[in-house]
């Protein structure tokens, strides 16, 4: 297995200041303590120092103050993904009750993680471990730290549309499918 990303935080600009005044002075440090930072949405989701602010992030906003801090310190070899995957109870044990009570296999779900050598990394989740996404992958594309509110939310409700005209027999409007996505994203928030 590769090795996780590591360089030293060095650079003269706000994200790296930031982590420096918390201590922090290695990228492996930071990823550390990102994960370990509880799994919720931030009121300020495009200021990206908000994730220390608040003490807390989701999967988008935590790879996106990893990555500015990367490009910060020149250091270009993570690539941050966004990757449909099928979330379902035996990855996501905690959405079993909202899958059932609509009569859901899974939930084609975005994931915001990181690429580096050809893994996957993923500091997201405070405990446990994260999703093993490859296996259940559907779709993958690349994005920059600007892009995390805007474009995903637009690619996430793209593919679910598509879906949904692929698979005529579930029987939900785009709508109704992201209302009990976000059923599952509350699920998810309470471990």
């Amino acid at each position: 297995m590769t090795e996780a990303p590591e360089f030293e935080i060095i650079a003269e600009a706000p994200v790296s200041i930031a982590f420096r005044q918390l201590g922090i002075t290695s990228f492996r440090k930071a990823a550390a303590f990102v994960k370990s930072l509880r799994y919720a949405r931030n009121e300020r989701k495009n200021d990206l120092l908000a994730v220390l602010d608040e003490q807390c992030g989701t999967c988008s906003t935590k790879h996106a103050l990893l990555k500015t801090l990367a490009e910060e310190n020149n250091y270009n070899e993570i690539r941050q993904v966004i990757g449909i995957f099928r979330m379902h109870p035996g990855n996501t044990p905690v959405i079993a009750g909202t899958l059932e009570k609509y009569g859901l296999v899974y939930m084609p779900e975005a994931h915001s993680y990181f690429r580096f050598h050809g893994h996957v990394f993923d500091y997201t989740f405070p405990r446990g471990k994260a999703f093993d996404i490859e296996p259940e992958l559907l779709d993958e594309i690349e994005l920059t730290p600007s892009q995390i509110a805007d474009v995903k939310v637009a690619y996430h409700k793209q593919f679910l549309d598509k879906w949904l005209r692929e698979n005529p027999d579930v029987p939900y409007t785009l709508d109704e499918l992201w209302s009990i996505r976000e059923q599952c994203i509350r699920d998810l928030s309470r471990t």
